[in-house]
């Protein structure tokens, strides 16, 4: 069992009391059964999490919306688990998805989880969200450091030159400027990557 399966089940099984339906969406190989606890009425949200995971891990684009949800949710480990998912998905509304949440200032303090789904997609999208969230951040006081920090990374990371300049403009901010610098010499001095 990989780690982010493992870290998910210890919750869930706490969350659910380890109830008999936890057993079940844990252990059942049917998608369909898996699919529809995402769309039955009154499933509780530890239930919707699982059978969305599972789904998503096994490539399966019913589990798209919920996971979009619980990527944007306010509990942070459920924000991790459905980008883990949504990056094995394949769906290609995906890189979308992530970018309209890490852009959305109404949404910031969750905004973490969407930006290093971003990088790790490496989507059309990618840049230019990480770019956007960024340069957000770099307003006086802004209280979202994690976020900035993971966009200063993640720009490293994608190694593209359309991010010198937002980079650049970090470099000024003393929380920023060391993951800028290690940033700025990730990207090529010649064109983009």
């Amino acid at each position: 069992m990989d780690e982010e399966l493992r870290s998910l089940t210890e919750r869930l099984r706490q969350e659910s009391h380890g109830s008999p339906g936890y057993e079940r969406l844990l252990t059942t190989g049917d998608q369909d059964e898996l699919a529809g606890v995402l769309t039955a009425p009154g499933q509780p949200l530890w239930a919707r999490e699982l059978a969305a995971f599972r789904l998503g891990r096994a490539g399966d684009r019913r589990a798209f919306e919920a996971l979009v949800l619980l990527l944007n949710h306010r509990d942070p480990p459920r924000c991790a688990s459905a980008a883990h998912a949504l990056a094995r998905l394949g769906d290609p509304r995906t890189a979308r998805a992530a970018a309209a949440l890490a852009t959305n200032e109404l949404r910031v303090a969750y905004a973490l989880h969407p930006v290093r789904l971003l990088v790790e997609l490496r989507a059309p999208e990618s840049v230019p969200a990480l770019i956007t969230t960024l340069e957000r951040r770099l307003r006086p006081h802004d209280p979202y450091r994690r976020v900035a920090l993971a966009c200063v990374d993640g720009l490293g990371a994608l190694g593209d030159a359309r991010a010198r300049r937002v980079l650049g403009e970090a470099l000024a901010h003393p929380a920023l400027a060391e993951a800028a610098v290690r940033a700025l010499a990730r990207i090529p001095r010649q064109g983009r990557k």
